[in-house]
């Protein structure tokens, strides 16, 4: 498979070479198989003959038109971490030739694969149209007003649709580089995983932190202010709407929208995140601290503690230590 990887200005480093070790990787093991997968030809590309990195290094670049005889465009995310300076970056006249790039591969039916903040770029230009995507975690608020002809999936660690690949936060290009190994030989992305260790991770959720995605809206910041502020005590969403000056109609949709989930299920969030914080850094027992985040039931916070971290209460106050 021929490979074209889009350099562009500022791209984030490690997103562009997690994709290129992560190919060689698979080119260096693919020997090794009874089987093996065709070799990956990977070749950077870029509208420059060297490109600058985000981090000042300077890649040397084939031209980009050598994407019209690939059988990949990967393109590497531009990081912002403000999100206004994100969107204003996609859809300005600096990065016009890539929008127009991605359309006339989308034309000519070439694969396109992204990750991280790189699923704004293709989304700006109409590739994403009617198709499902993921973007990371602390963005998805953002990408979700903008672009609503795009199916989000907000939770997903890599998402494929009629040709388009994406993937989630930053070092989700590393996810992203192995769903490529993996769907030519499943045999050598998992030994390519094993040479790098490199843990399988099929979903953001455990490491989405509900507050920085509040602070995307008013109404929900201010939401989540109320409930801090009565953790332990049972969740009134009628009372919360009311002290809020809103419907509670209003509220729900306005969670929904924002966080992809209800304001019941944001609380309980915001719950097991203090009962981690209180596991990590005191000794009260699990009893005082479930009372404290508002279940009677310590049981009923071990439950919700599985369910939503994947670790038992005792492994987080252990990994205190």
């Amino acid at each position: 498979m021929r490979v074209s990887v889009l350099v562009l200005d500022g791209v984030f480093d490690s997103g562009l070479t997690a994709v290129l070790d992560i190919l060689h990787c698979a080119n260096g093991l693919r020997g090794r198989l009874p089987q093996p997968p065709p070799a990956w030809e990977v070749e950077t590309v870029g509208f420059t003959p060297t490109v600058r990195t985000g981090a000042g290094l300077t890649v040397s670049v084939a031209p980009v038109e050598r994407v019209a005889d690939c059988d990949l465009l990967l393109v590497p995310a531009v990081p912002r971490f403000d999100p206004d300076q994100l969107i204003e970056l996609v859809a300005g006249p600096d990065l016009a030739p890539a929008r127009e790039l991605l359309r006339r591969a989308r034309e000519r039916r070439t694969p396109i694969a992204t990750a991280c903040a790189g699923s704004f770029l293709l989304a700006e230009a109409g590739v994403l149209d009617g198709l499902c995507a993921t973007t990371t975690w602390w963005l998805a608020p953002y990408f979700g007003r903008r672009y609503p002809r795009v199916r989000l999936d907000r939770d997903a660690m890599v998402t494929h649709a009629d040709g388009v690949t994406t993937a989630g936060a930053a070092f989700g290009h590393v996810d992203l580089a192995l769903t490529l190994v993996r769907r030519a030989s499943p045999a050598l992305s998992d030994l390519v995983a094993r040479h790098l260790v490199i843990d399988e991770r099929p979903s953001q959720t455990a490491h989405t932190l509900p507050s920085t995605l509040a602070q995307s809206d008013p109404t929900v910041a201010a939401f989540e202010r109320w409930a801090r502020e009565r953790l332990a005590e049972p969740l009134d969403v009628k009372a919360a709407a009311r002290a809020l000056g809103v419907s509670e109609r209003t509220l729900q949709r306005t969670t929904r929208a924002v966080l992809g989930s209800s304001p019941v299920r944001f609380v309980q969030e915001l719950r097991v995140e203090q009962a981690v914080h209180l596991l990590r850094t005191t000794d009260q027992p699990i009893e005082v601290i479930a009372r404290r985040v508002g279940y009677e039931n310590a049981g009923s916070l071990r439950l919700l503690l599985r369910e939503r971290t994947g670790v038992t209460a005792g492994a987080h106050r252990r990994g205190s230590r």
